[in-house]
């Protein structure tokens, strides 16, 4: 067979086999082909199927079941749904006391069930209906059906006026008669005075400061303690600093009005070189941020020398720099 040949020797030269492999490599190809052929081969011939056969077993079997099931069993496994409640008969209006009517008179008197039985529990937290207006007022009661139950209730039209009970005063009966015209008593705040000389801010005390409208004892004494941490006012504009004046433009007026600050006032230094964090942190304008930076920065870099040399820290800025200027000495 010259096509088998030529297969073996272009096999044997595609893969180097020897003669024995090559054999070999066709008879495990042959054997491969047999066994995918063997299912199409050996698989028998199937019938047809028939779905008519198994059709009529299945309705037999059904009918035998059907007839071997008790009738009791077919009946519905709940019983049909019952009003829950029973009707009532309507009955003639007739004139009637509702404080001794039970729901089931309301519902006989036209009413559904839910209104007869709110109006017999508000009869009951009430205490009996002692007047029409009463019935009226209750929940879910329509005008209309008020206005035909209201000729046959027997109940006055409404409640009777309340009497007045005298009770014992716990308190003298202050006299009501004008007194005698004598001199002025002391009220319990002094009156401020309307024609005030201007003071100077920064040797006022709280007495002074509490003579101006609008300064009571507390504010006093946060102005007095702002300017000792501050180290005195260098103008009376540096008030609006204060918290409680940040939003109070008309009491700053006030104190611009009333108080001045001494031409030539030195206000009290403070000391950047030497003064210790937690005396330099309690200056306004400092805080603790910028003071631990500041004496930080002195360790590491010696004394301040002139107001410039605190320009070197980066975290403070030109308002803050202007503001401690007059408090800076060296």
């Amino acid at each position: 067979m010259p096509v088998l040949e030529k297969v073996r020797r272009a096999v044997r030269r595609h893969f180097g086999f020897s003669r024995t492999e090559t054999n070999g490599f066709a008879l495990l190809l042959i054997l491969l082909v047999a066994l995918l052929a063997a299912p199409l081969l050996l698989r028998p011939a199937l019938p047809a199927y028939d779905p008519g056969r198994d059709r009529q077993q299945l309705d037999e079997v059904a009918a035998e079941l059907t007839a071997a099931r008790p009738a009791a069993a077919t009946r519905r496994r709940y019983p049909a749904r019952r009003p829950a409640y029973a009707r009532v008969a309507r009955i003639p209006l007739t004139p009637f006391d509702p404080n001794t009517v039970d729901e089931t008179g309301w519902q006989a008197r036209g009413l559904p069930r839910f209104l007869a039985k709110r109006l017999v529990k508000y009869r009951d937290v009430i205490g009996g209906f002692k007047a029409k207006e009463q019935l009226r007022k209750a929940y879910g009661l329509e005008d209309s059906t008020y206005q035909r139950l209201a000729p046959y209730l027997l109940l006055p039209e409404s409640l009777p006026p309340r009497e007045k009970k005298e009770y014992a005063s716990r308190y003298p009966v202050r006299n009501t008669q004008p007194a005698a015209p004598g001199p002025p008593q002391p009220g319990r705040f002094p009156r401020k005075p309307r024609n005030l000389q201007p003071f100077d801010l920064n040797a006022a005390d709280t007495t002074q400061l509490m003579q101006i409208r609008g300064f009571g004892r507390r504010l006093s004494q946060r102005v007095v303690e702002y300017r000792e941490r501050l180290g005195g006012f260098i103008n009376v504009g540096q008030s609006a600093e204060i918290y409680s004046l940040r939003d109070a433009p008309d009491l700053v007026d006030s104190l611009r009005k009333y108080t001045f600050v001494a031409p030539g006032y030195q206000p009290q230094p403070l000391n950047v070189n030497e003064g210790a964090f937690e005396e330099i942190c309690q200056h306004p304008y400092l805080g603790k941020r910028l003071a631990r930076v500041l004496v930080a920065y002195r360790q590491q870099h010696g004394r301040f020398r002139q107001p410039a040399d605190l320009r070197q820290i980066r975290i403070l800025d030109d308002e803050t720099y202007q503001k401690l200027l007059p408090y800076l000495r060296f």
